[in-house]
């Protein structure tokens, strides 16, 4: 900005309003005159400030401390200012604030004198820290030292206002954030309030691996553009709605949650936003233009230091394909659905059960562009998934568990962490990323990954599809993420032409993109540099892609989406008993396990793979759902361990039971029968959102292959004992007691108890019974 010497500085000085930060540079200054002077104290300059605001609440029939926080800091801001121009005017003449007005605009960056020595960042409104922010980000890096506590001090409070007030967040958000991130913050974001766990966890990732990594992670590593909703937006919408009524949900009994959320999410979906936030979600849709997008979830608890809350709060894709209108009315039925969920059943029974239900749990909205490329009709990534620093399942002693565990699909990373269908992602020990659990063709073909999550462009919608349906010869990424099955054994693609009946022998591998790209080494630095940063295991969530596919040296470019805590089991020494009686063992697994122990179980609640498949309707599945969910309800202090046929928590009932963390958190473990008679695989959930929610509640996951000829289970206890479920639920009906049978521990061994030991190392756990 340029000043000419005719023109009149007051007019200038009235006129910079468009200029917060200078008017709040020149303001610090007058009053820094005004003290050296003598004319005031800053005592007595403050005491007059305090008086003024209290007139004017008084004016305006406000009760003394009935102005909010930020209120009061916003009245005192304004009055503070007014006094400044008063007692300058009166007091110290024009050529001095001349002097001031153009030394200011004549400073290429602010300096410690600009630095308002009154101004308290703990009770200041939010405009007025990003005023001060701006004005360091400006000064020389001499001046910026000198001031390097206060800095801190503005740092830290800017944090607690704008991301989160997690102590544990904050401590470690203040060594890696910059006030220069801070401000990206609050530039993108929407609304009042903090911008929540998961978009925290992404931005502190990313500035973590930015400063610690070397050259080669800072050239590769990136995050996705994204925007974010303030967390008190979503009152703001109930409140525009009249929804309101349903904030006291979680206070409700779980069959009132369970029968009021259709209405309630219904509700939800019908409403708008109030005309300035509207607004500004038409402005963004424009800034992204027809750019795919994907609406997150980011509370103020999730991905926090204990509770990760994954997968409890819905996300949803926008393809934004359509008119301006349509666009932005899908992407505001996205964001009402997201807050829709934050009081379903299950994340709120989640939070019940770790001790969280009386947080005020507000959810702000993470919006980013969705991470991939068009290919035909579609757009997603080449790769994608979900990292883990500390790999708990090692299928092979060689494999090192401090080098960390990647589920890797090809396209959207939907199916990485989620328990979905007949279909598996790549499992990668990044210790010895060709390290396979499977040791011939056709068990790779059969855990292998048989659907791809995409963004239909021309359908302009979420869709999953065959792979087969959507893969071509043309495909860029084309033999780094398929191998060929040439008939009892797997193959390199050495070329991309492929003739048209080829294409349903093509299996997803990433074979090639793990021997030839760089991909599982950085993944693996990248983990071990945010282990190191966070003090503590780390998973994230991620894109990749391999922007020269066709040259010698391919390199790989990985997107950070979300970066969190790991949830692992409590760590115990689980030393497998040498000597167990045939008669003492109920279940023996050789299998990819954890590591964990588990002591003196009462009851078995076990569900009889025959009589689980023989249910014919929802409604009976249902039933079942709700039995064990009261059992579960029911023994809170009782020692239980589940077992059951295929996938627990899975969202197909055709592969195992539907369950949900609100239907087992009580629950000592969770064991998975699997066999080719009722068509489901030994594969263990490891990196799924259930996972997650077991580790987390201390829950020990089992997978058993009752196909395996080394395993042994103990029919006679599951079919023979006595049930007894109806000493819990009494009016069970016959055809549920021949599905769900509850078993005492002492109706088989008076004197014993059930004990597991799983150990990780030799791949091999044991449930027995114990003295």
């Amino acid at each position: 900005m340029t000043v000419s010497s005719t023109d009149p500085l007051w007019r200038i000085y009235t006129t910079l309003a468009q200029y917060p930060i200078l008017r709040t540079r020149i303001r610090a200054r007058m009053r820094k005159a005004l003290f050296e002077r003598g004319i005031i104290s800053p005592q007595e300059f403050e005491a007059l400030v305090r008086e003024h605001a209290i007139r004017s609440q008084q004016r305006e029939g406000v009760p003394r401390y009935g102005d909010p926080e930020e209120v009061w800091e916003t009245r005192r801001d304004r009055v503070r200012s007014h006094l400044t121009d008063l007692y300058f005017a009166y007091h110290l003449p024009l050529e001095l604030f001349e002097q001031i007005v153009r030394e200011v605009l004549a400073e290429k960056a602010p300096h410690a004198a600009d630095v308002d020595i009154i101004f308290n960042p703990e009770f200041a409104s939010e405009e007025l820290l990003i005023e001060h922010a701006s004005m360091f980000v400006q000064m020389s890096p001499a001046e910026r030292q000198r001031q390097a506590a206060r800095e801190q001090e503005l740092k830290v409070v800017l944090i607690r206002r704008l991301i989160s007030d997690q102590l544990a967040y904050v401590s470690l958000a203040r060594r890696w954030l910059t006030l220069e991130d801070l401000l990206y913050i609050y530039k993108r974001k929407i609304g009042p309030g903090k911008i929540g766990g998961k978009a925290a966890g992404m931005l502190l990732a990313h500035r973590v691996l930015m400063r610690a990594g070397d050259e080669d992670i800072q050239a590769t590593v990136r995050v996705p553009e994204s925007f974010f909703l303030g967390s008190d937006v979503m009152y703001a919408f109930m409140a525009h709605n009249g929804l309101m009524r349903w904030a006291d949900q979680k206070y409700k009994s779980r069959a009132e949650i369970e029968a009021n959320y259709p209405q309630l999410r219904e509700e939800f979906l019908q409403g708008r936003f109030p005309e300035d936030i509207e607004q500004a979600l038409r402005d963004l849709l424009r800034q992204v233009g027809q750019h795919p997008l994907i609406v997150r979830s980011s509370s103020l608890l999730e991905d926090n230091f204990g509770a990760s809350f994954a997968g409890k709060y819905d996300s949803y894709f926008c393809a934004n394909q359509g008119t301006p209108d349509e666009n932005l009315g899908a992407l505001v039925q996205a964001i009402a659905g997201v807050y829709a969920s934050a009081l379903a059943p299950e994340p709120l029974l989640y939070r019940q059960a770790r001790g969280l239900l009386d947080y005020d749990e507000r959810i702000a909205i993470l919006i980013q562009k969705v991470q991939g490329e068009a290919f035909r009709d579609y757009f997603f990534p080449q790769a994608a998934g979900v990292a883990f620093s500390r790999n708990l399942f090692r299928w092979s002693p060689q494999i090192r568990m401090e080098d960390g565990f990647v589920r890797l699909v090809w396209g959207l990373g939907t199916r990485a962490v989620d328990r979905v269908g007949d279909d598996y992602p790549r499992l990668v020990a990044l210790s010895h990323p060709l390290l396979r659990p499977e040791t011939t063709a056709k068990e790779v073909r059969r855990y292998s990954q048989r659907a791809v999550d995409l963004i239909d462009l021309q359908a302009n919608t979420f869709r999953t599809l065959p792979v087969h349906q959507v893969v071509d010869r043309r495909y860029p990424g084309l033999r780094f993420i398929f191998s060929l099955d040439a008939g009892g054994y797997l193959t390199p693609l050495h070329s991309t032409f492929l003739l048209r009946d080829k294409i349903h022998d093509l299996v997803v591998t990433f074979e090639e993109w793990l021997q030839r790209t760089p991909f599982a080494d950085r993944m693996r630095r990248m983990l071990r540099l945010l282990e190191d940063a966070y003090e503590r295991p780390v998973d994230l969530e991620f894109t990749a892609r391999i922007p020269n596919p066709h040259e010698p040296n391919p390199d790989v470019e990985i997107t950070l989406v979300q970066c969190r805590p790991q949830s692992t089991l409590e760590s115990q020494q689980a030393a497998l008993p040498e000597h167990v009686a045939d008669e003492q063992v109920l279940i023996d697994t050789h299998n990819i396990v954890p590591q964990g122990v588990v002591s003196e179980v009462h009851y078995v609640l076990f569900v009889t793979p025959e009589g689980y498949y023989r249910l014919g309707t929802p409604s009976q599945r249902a039933r079942l759902i709700h039995a064990i969910s009261a059992l579960n309800a029911r023994w809170e202090d009782t020692p239980f361990i589940c077992v059951g046929p295929g996938r627990w928590g899975t969202r197909n009932p055709e592969l195992g039971v539907q369950v949900t963390y609100a239907d087992i958190y009580n629950a000592k473990a969770l064991v998975e029968l699997a066999s080719t008679r009722f068509g489901t695989y030994a594969e263990p959930s490891f990196g799924t959102h259930f996972f997650q929610d077991l580790m987390e509640s201390n829950i020990l996951p089992l997978a058993v292959d009752l196909d395996d000829p080394r395993t042994r289970f103990n029919r006679a206890f599951f079919y023979d004992l006595p049930n007894r479920l109806t000493e819990f639920l009494p009016d069970a009906p016959p055809e549920l007691q021949a599905v769900l049978r509850v078993l005492r521990a002492a109706d088989y061994r008076p004197q014993g108890t059930l004990r597991i030991v799983s150990n990780a190392a030799q791949g091999r756990a044991l449930v027995y019974f114990a003295p």
